[in-house]
């Protein structure tokens, strides 16, 4: 903790702990192939990743007029027909907004005692739906801004945590306060509130105010699965909700991206326009600044560490699970000492990792067993230091004499290995392979490899499933209007290539030699 402590700031003006400017922080966002990305790097290290389906599939934080198929009166509970593929769960425990999260007192929690069979109700999804169940939702609404959550059916006022100086908590708590019609509806401050006057305060809450009432009009004539409200698509919360001060630069792959981006900072005015850069290279952007291979880790079981150490990462579907190998690493003194090294870097790889992956639930980390009950402790409080440096909830138990850590992290959105991955269907689902999407992702960066290496024609040979797909849903149709312009990529399938198999080389050539089933793509 103390050395943690050493490597923080204190921002007098705004009262936030700060990270000291020698951590690197860049943002890197893109879309292509039908899939927008994030991707955060700190001091060169991934530390979040999100790929999301374009236009937006993810329904986290979508609002939707639903309807109640049956009340679970024990539980408090209900499910609720939103027009989803499968009935969504309601608990009144279940709120949409983690209020843990902030400094705030709740009201009188709700029950169903006024919910009954039939009954038509607004929701909103707070998890998406896992296996074979349905999505979870709440009567607990949120509409996010800038610097203010407003919770129009919710009473509490609170703050976050990361404002820490008082006089400054007092005075946007008592500005949250004027801010309330009635004590029915509430407030989160936000940590960029700090930088904001009252004029912008006030016209952030009025918008949303605005989106509520006009969400509540629509809903009174809407039929039952009606989406009437859409969180918004993954760069723009990026730019709501995770760029502040100490990020040192935003890099766009995408032209129509970057002016999107450009006049959302020029109308909040938060972020310096000098931090947005639009990428120009030849080469896929990813590729050129080394993020690919970071990312094709994330998807490996396996993490090594620096030390020579590495750790295992398998998912069930109870929990996740985490077993820590000293692997090379011999130390200097003796065992114990060693073993203590190790798992101080397991514990700060640990939390890297369940952030970067998006791992949510149960985890249960198998540290290498220690026989000092000072080192177990120093351990736990580095697992419990690094993982305060989430936005997710993270709640760590103390360790076991069998050095077992369990943890709990709040399940936001999907897992990246979900994007990533699908079930091997050679071993009947008991391994893993990159997903369709993924190795079109790495046959894009390849071609364009290819070009920036001075060719005019690409042959790919690949799987003809793989072909078929990229084909039929026209997912290089904007890098043939525009980079691929005055380019030739033809494809060659092969029924027997695995899929996640390909192979692209380039050609100047003006009369190519090509097998008969070779296609070019327009």
């Amino acid at each position: 903790m103390h050395h943690l402590r050493r490597n923080m700031l204190h921002n007098k003006k705004t009262g936030r702990m700060q990270m000291k400017k020698e951590c690197k922080k860049e943002w890197f966002l893109d879309r292509y192939c039908g899939q927008q990305f994030a991707v955060l790097k700190e001091d060169n290290k991934l530390t979040e990743l999100s790929v999301e389906s374009e236009p937006r599939t993810e329904i986290v934080g979508n609002i939707y007029k639903g309807k109640v198929t049956n009340v679970l009166s024990g539980m408090n509970a209900a499910f609720i027909n939103c027009g989803l593929s499968r009935n969504c769960y309601l608990s009144m425990d279940e709120t949409y907004t983690d209020y843990t999260k902030y400094d705030g007192t709740m009201g009188e929690p709700l029950s169903l005692g006024h919910i009954k069979e039939g009954d038509e109700i607004i929701v909103q999804v707070t998890k998406p739906a896992r296996g074979t169940k349905g999505a979870k939702v709440s009567t607990h609404l949120s509409f996010v801004g800038n610097r203010i959550i407003y919770l129009p059916n919710t009473d509490f006022l609170g703050i976050s945590r990361k404002i820490t100086d008082e006089t400054v908590r007092a005075d946007l708590l008592a500005r949250a306060e004027k801010m309330r019609d009635s004590k029915n509806e509430g407030f989160i401050v936000r940590t960029l509130a700090t930088l904001a006057t009252q004029k912008q305060l006030k016209s952030e809450t009025a918008y949303l105010k605005k989106l509520y009432r006009e969400m509540q009009k629509t809903a009174k004539n809407a039929p039952v699965g009606t989406l009437l409200y859409e969180d918004e698509d993954l760069p723009m919360r990026v730019m709501r909700d995770s760029l502040g001060e100490d990020i040192e630069a935003i890099h766009v792959g995408d032209e129509t991206l970057y002016q999107r981006l450009l006049r959302l900072i020029r109308l909040r005015g938060n972020i310096p326009e000098r931090k947005l850069l639009l990428y120009k290279g030849e080469r896929e952007m990813m590729t050129e600044y080394g993020i690919t291979p970071l990312i094709y880790d994330a998807a490996r079981p396996t993490v090594a560490l620096e030390s020579g150490g590495y750790l295992v990462i398998e998912h069930t579907e109870a929990m996740t699970v985490v077993d820590v190998n000293s692997g090379s690493y011999v130390g200097e003194t003796n065992l114990e000492e060693t073993v203590f090294a190790v798992n101080l870097e397991a514990a700060r790889e640990v939390a890297r990792q369940v952030r970067l992956r998006n791992i949510g639930g149960i985890v249960v980390v198998d540290f290498i067993d220690m026989l000092d009950e000072t080192h177990r402790q120093a351990v736990t409080e580095e697992l419990k230091s690094r993982l305060a440096l989430d936005k997710a909830k993270c709640n760590v138990l103390p360790m076991s004499e069998l050095c077992l850590s369990q943890f709990t992290r709040k399940r936001v959105g999907s897992d990246v290995l979900s994007c990533l991955v699908k079930p091997c269907s050679s071993c009947l689902g008991r391994g893993h392979v990159h997903d369709d999407i993924f190795v079109i992702i790495r046959l894009r960066a390849a071609i364009l490899d290819c070009f920036a290496d001075g060719y005019t024609s690409a042959i790919v040979e690949l799987n003809e499933r793989i072909m078929q797909r990229i084909l039929h849903e026209g997912l290089f149709a904007i890098e043939l209007k525009e980079r691929w312009k005055d380019k030739r990529v033809y494809f060659v399938p092969h029924k027997t290539y695995k899929e996640d198999h390909f192979s692209v080389r380039g050609d100047n050539a003006t009369v190519l030699s090509l097998p008969d089933n070779a296609q070019i793509l327009y």
